[in-house]
């Protein structure tokens, strides 16, 4: 088997290749990574350095590749949106599709598809929810991707699977995502906050109490980057996912109010409450933890600690290739 990856050298393709080469079911695979700006260091991966908006070169990259794992978006940078989002799937679905040893394409998507906390919903978003992308290029181009997907599926009757997750997080991530000082994600604080006041929660290394539009505390939901691989990892070459689309989250949404008061209770942290025009969703996981026997293992108290007790090494600094 032959496994080809776009995004590799991310956030989740960093996670993913030392937990793939762990997995037993998968030995004597090959890997084969698109890459273009950046470079995976590793002499057992075969890099075809090229952009996945080049036909001819997916094409040849899809030789003897019998799944697809495609990982590689960008966030809101428009004029690469229609390249990597549009062209670049494009490409990669019709190179698969005839290549002639295709098993199976998986895509990576994310909850801005059914718009995570800008639209409203009364019930849990399942995976029968319709698209409600909100607006932007990156969650234009993430329902695309889905939608094309589908279509090739339909079409062609192509194997393909599409794991949708919501905020990823990794490391200190979610500390800095908390954070008034050098804030991880968006939108701004100033979007909410005064300069001033953001200046001063700064000071005061507070964290955020944030509410919803109807007052609550706000639920929005995360997974950690191991569950998101584990998910991955239960879905690749298995016939349980075949044609799916399975919602990767944690159990339930993140409580901003139960992470105030657990970060107040164990490490004295401020805590100030902030008003927002978000809304409080549920992303329902229950479909993958049917089909692929999936658990998630990262809850919030294990989100917090594992982002608080991040002590990063000399060669590990923090980069943000994207700001959320």
């Amino acid at each position: 088997m032959r496994l080809l990856v776009t995004g590799l050298t991310g956030k989740v393709g960093a996670s993913f290749l030392p937990a793939f080469r762990a997995d037993e079911r998968f030995a004597g695979w090959q890997v084969r990574a698109i890459c273009n700006n950046r470079v995976v260091d590793d002499p057992d991966v075969e890099v075809v350095r090229a952009s996945i908006a080049d036909a001819g070169a997916m094409r040849s990259a899809m030789e003897g590749v019998t799944h697809v794992l495609h990982l590689a978006s960008v966030k809101e940078t428009p004029q690469l949106a229609m390249d990597v989002g549009v062209k670049g799937m494009f490409n990669l679905l019709e190179a698969f599709r005839q290549s002639g040893t295709p098993r199976q394409f998986m895509l990576i998507s994310g909850d801005c598809t059914v718009g995570h906390i800008m639209h409203p919903y009364q019930e849990p978003i399942t995976e029968l929810s319709p698209l409600r992308p909100y607006p932007g290029s990156y969650a234009l181009t993430k329902a695309l991707e889905e939608a094309m997907l589908e279509t090739c599926r339909v079409q062609y009757g192509i194997n393909t699977c599409c794991l949708r997750a919501p905020w990823i997080m990794e490391k200190d991530d979610f500390r800095h995502a908390l954070s008034f000082r050098a804030q991880f994600g968006g939108p701004p604080w100033t979007d909410l906050l005064s300069e001033a006041d953001v200046a001063r929660y700064a000071e005061l290394d507070a964290v955020p109490l944030l509410r919803d539009r109807k007052g609550a505390p706000l639920r929005r939901n995360f997974i950690h980057v191991s569950d998101l691989v584990s998910a991955i990892l239960a879905a690749l070459d298995n016939p349980a996912a075949e044609g799916q689309l399975f919602n990767i989250a944690m159990n339930a949404p993140v409580d901003y109010a139960e992470i105030a008061e657990h970060l107040a209770s164990t490490r004295g942290v401020p805590v100030v409450d902030i008003a927002t025009p978000f809304h409080s969703n549920w992303l329902d996981n229950a479909k993958a933890r049917l089909l692929l026997g999936w658990r998630p293992l990262v809850d919030f108290v294990e989100l917090v600690e594992r982002a608080w007790t991040y002590q990063r090494a000399p060669d590990d600094p923090r980069i943000v290739w994207y700001p959320g």
